[in-house]
């Protein structure tokens, strides 16, 4: 069987992984555009994510059997429509449902009409206009914190988390002036600064059913205590801990369940994999924003847990009979860690050569996946980006699996890495008060 995924970072290559590990068919895997590290299990074919017309002659060509799309950008673009039309199975959601995460001011507005609970907010389509509501009272004074966001895809750039008026002005000012594209920012959302635990529920839908993955949580900052800038992400873990059933309840009943029979009453039944981030506050469960595919680095933490064939699970998707299938996970914890190259999130340094790679992969327990790496001429690992690898670990707890993590961060080094020494402990320590 051939299957095609689409994307090119760590997301990427532990969906790839996780194939190889489940399915136990004979498949060979491509990767467009891919990285050194995929090289490893796939072919890697030099076609740019958002080249769909290349991408859809490529496995006519082939005769690929399956894609499967990793990054936003190419299902916002219409991909799976497109493939489609040329009667290319793909697992993901069309254009229109795209909109969830391509369109804040979209997502805002569907929240709102299907009742689904999220923050207060307002859509705005000029810099002045923004401004003049952050100088009135609407959202509270001066020194309440206030989130401000581009409308479409900034790459990960698009919001800003404001303590203070000054500070949001600012926003909207870098925001309108060549931070993020112009398509991005024709409309900003302001909304009122949720408080309360961050958590990262994803879920595979056929569009009459869906099946959860385990919980997760993300960690965004770039430095420890969630300090510094934002960035796509620094780690992130699954734990028992993070949701509780009677939680988790709550939210299939007032988030997911919403979300997926609002999505078809509006005309655009979701297929493939919806990403939810949500915010545990005092009132309860609120939705941050929707992401219509793999989160990245969740997806790293949450696969090496799935137990169940992946190609099984997406024929499901395609077939409409994701209500008959079964999805087994592993009882354990997991947990992510990124090594980011010097000057991310800001100007990554790239071709310098890492060390350790090779031997904290043959840690046990441990996969390490490839965001942005490149091979050298005497074929040692070279950086190649921004966030460069995720050194994922498992274990019968999440103690076990940060502890494990971090001994593999330890054999690798490489100058300038940078990484978080915290992912994991606040949800230890929260575990521990509830304890």
């Amino acid at each position: 069987m051939k299957i095609l995924v689409v994307g090119g970072g760590g997301r990427e290559h532990s969906i790839l992984w996780a194939l190889r590990k489940t399915s136990g068919r004979p498949l060979e895997l491509f990767c467009a555009p891919g990285n050194a590290g995929i090289e490893q299990i796939a072919r890697c074919v030099p076609i740019d994510a958002t080249h769909i017309a290349e991408l859809a002659s490529f496995s006519t060509s082939e005769k690929v059997d399956l894609t499967i799309v990793g990054p936003e950008a190419p299902l916002a673009a219409g991909i799976v429509d497109a493939f489609e039309n040329r009667g290319l199975k793909i697992v993901g959601p069309h254009s229109q449902a795209a909109r969830l995460e391509s369109s804040k001011a979209f997502a805002k507005d569907f929240m709102q009409r299907h009742n689904i609970p999220t923050a207060r907010h307002r859509v705005v389509s000029a810099a002045e206009e923004a401004i003049a509501v952050l100088r009135s009272d609407e959202f509270g004074s001066e020194s309440t914190p206030v989130v401000i966001k581009a409308d479409g895809l900034a790459a990960g750039k698009g919001v800003v988390v404001a303590r203070a008026r000054v500070e949001a002005e600012n926003a909207v000012r870098e925001l309108t002036t060549g931070r993020v594209s112009a398509d991005a920012v024709r409309k900003i959302v302001i909304e009122e600064a949720l408080e309360g635990p961050e958590v990262s529920l994803l879920l595979f839908s056929d569009g009459k059913d869906f099946r959860l993955m385990p919980a997760a949580r993300d960690h965004k900052r770039l430095r420890e205590n969630d300090t510094g800038p934002n960035t796509g992400g620094m780690g992130s873990i699954t734990d028992a801990n993070i949701v509780d059933r009677s939680l988790l309840d709550q939210i299939v009943r007032q988030i997911v369940g919403p979300t997926l029979s609002g999505a078809s009453i509006d005309g655009f039944p979701f297929r493939g994999v919806l990403f939810i981030g949500l915010m545990l506050t005092a009132e309860g469960p609120k939705v941050l924003e929707y992401n219509v595919r793999f989160g990245d680095p969740e997806t790293q933490a949450i696969l090496v847990r799935l137990q169940t064939d992946l190609v099984e699970i997406c024929e499901a998707i395609m077939a409409e009979r994701l209500g008959q299938t079964q999805l087994t996970w592993s009882d354990e914890s997991s947990a992510c860690v990124v090594l980011a190259a010097r000057g991310y999130p800001g100007r990554p340094e790239s071709n310098v050569r890492i060390d350790g790679l090779d031997r904290a992969a043959q840690a046990e327990q441990v996969s390490i996946f490839h965001a942005a790496t490149a091979r050298g001429s005497d074929l040692e690992w070279l950086t190649a980006g921004g966030r460069v690898l995720g050194v994922t670990a498992t274990g019968e707890n999440l103690e076990a699996a940060t502890a494990r993590c971090y001994r593999a961060v330890a054999a690798i080094h490489w100058d300038g890495m940078q990484y978080r020494r915290d992912i994991g402990r606040q949800t230890l320590r929260l575990t521990t008060t509830s304890a």
